[in-house]
Protein backbone atom coordinates (compact mmCIF):
# COMPACT_ATOMS: atom_id res chain seq x y z
CA UNK A 1 0.00 0.00 0.00
CA UNK A 2 1.69 3.30 -0.96
CA UNK A 3 1.29 6.71 1.11
CA UNK A 4 -1.39 8.68 0.30
CA UNK A 5 -3.33 11.36 2.53
CA UNK A 6 -7.28 11.05 2.74
CA UNK A 7 -8.13 15.01 4.14
CA UNK A 8 -6.10 15.36 7.03
CA UNK A 9 -5.07 11.40 7.74
CA UNK A 10 -2.06 10.32 5.94
CA UNK A 11 -2.64 6.66 5.40
CA UNK A 12 0.68 4.47 5.34
CA UNK A 13 -0.35 1.36 6.33
CA UNK A 14 -3.71 -1.26 7.04
CA UNK A 15 -5.92 0.57 8.81
CA UNK A 16 -7.70 -2.08 11.37
CA UNK A 17 -11.22 -3.00 11.25
CA UNK A 18 -13.22 0.19 12.61
CA UNK A 19 -10.64 2.50 13.02
CA UNK A 20 -11.83 4.88 10.35
CA UNK A 21 -15.25 5.84 11.85
CA UNK A 22 -12.71 6.94 14.42
CA UNK A 23 -10.27 8.91 12.29
CA UNK A 24 -13.31 10.86 10.36
CA UNK A 25 -14.62 12.01 13.79
CA UNK A 26 -10.90 13.11 14.82
CA UNK A 27 -10.16 14.53 11.31
CA UNK A 28 -13.10 16.93 12.41
CA UNK A 29 -11.85 18.28 15.42
CA UNK A 30 -10.65 22.31 14.71
CA UNK A 31 -7.48 21.71 16.53
CA UNK A 32 -6.39 18.89 14.30
CA UNK A 33 -3.92 19.35 11.66
CA UNK A 34 -2.73 15.98 10.87
CA UNK A 35 -3.44 11.92 11.91
CA UNK A 36 -0.97 9.38 10.92
CA UNK A 37 -2.13 6.12 12.23
CA UNK A 38 1.13 4.00 12.49
CA UNK A 39 1.67 -0.05 12.20
CA UNK A 40 -0.50 -2.66 13.66
CA UNK A 41 1.07 -4.73 16.20
CA UNK A 42 -0.58 -8.20 17.59
CA UNK A 43 -1.48 -7.98 21.79
CA UNK A 44 -0.46 -11.83 23.65
CA UNK A 45 -3.24 -11.61 25.85
CA UNK A 46 -6.81 -12.86 24.96
CA UNK A 47 -9.49 -10.28 23.74
CA UNK A 48 -9.18 -6.84 25.76
CA UNK A 49 -11.11 -3.39 25.83
CA UNK A 50 -11.89 -1.99 22.03
CA UNK A 51 -11.91 1.26 21.52
CA UNK A 52 -9.79 4.68 21.35
CA UNK A 53 -7.35 5.24 24.08
CA UNK A 54 -5.54 8.26 24.90
CA UNK A 55 -1.81 7.42 25.69
CA UNK A 56 0.55 10.67 26.55
CA UNK A 57 1.77 14.12 24.66
CA UNK A 58 4.03 14.06 22.05
CA UNK A 59 6.21 17.14 21.13
CA UNK A 60 3.58 17.78 18.67
CA UNK A 61 0.59 16.72 19.65
CA UNK A 62 -0.70 13.59 20.99
CA UNK A 63 -0.55 9.49 20.94
CA UNK A 64 -3.42 7.86 20.76
CA UNK A 65 -4.12 3.87 20.61
CA UNK A 66 -6.99 2.14 18.85
CA UNK A 67 -7.59 -1.75 20.21
CA UNK A 68 -10.09 -3.91 18.32
CA UNK A 69 -9.65 -7.65 20.01
CA UNK A 70 -6.23 -8.48 19.85
CA UNK A 71 -4.86 -6.18 17.50
CA UNK A 72 -3.02 -2.54 18.33
CA UNK A 73 -2.83 0.23 15.80
CA UNK A 74 -0.92 3.36 16.88
CA UNK A 75 -2.20 7.01 15.93
CA UNK A 76 -0.29 9.90 15.94
CA UNK A 77 -1.90 12.98 15.93
CA UNK A 78 -0.14 16.49 15.04
CA UNK A 79 -2.76 19.16 16.89
CA UNK A 80 -3.09 22.33 19.29
CA UNK A 81 -2.94 19.81 22.46
CA UNK A 82 -5.07 22.11 25.12
CA UNK A 83 -7.86 22.34 22.47
CA UNK A 84 -7.47 18.73 21.10
CA UNK A 85 -7.74 17.33 24.85
CA UNK A 86 -11.14 19.79 24.97
CA UNK A 87 -13.14 18.39 21.74
CA UNK A 88 -11.72 14.38 22.35
CA UNK A 89 -13.24 14.43 25.76
CA UNK A 90 -16.56 16.24 24.49
CA UNK A 91 -16.38 13.23 21.53
CA UNK A 92 -15.58 10.60 23.47
CA UNK A 93 -16.52 10.59 26.79
CA UNK A 94 -20.32 12.28 26.95
CA UNK A 95 -23.20 10.02 26.33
Amino acid sequence: MGKHRKGKVKIEHHLLEGLEEYLKKLSSFSSVKSIIPGRIARQNKGIGSKGLFLKYETPTGYKLLYKNGTSVQEIFVVCDREKFLEEFKATFFNP
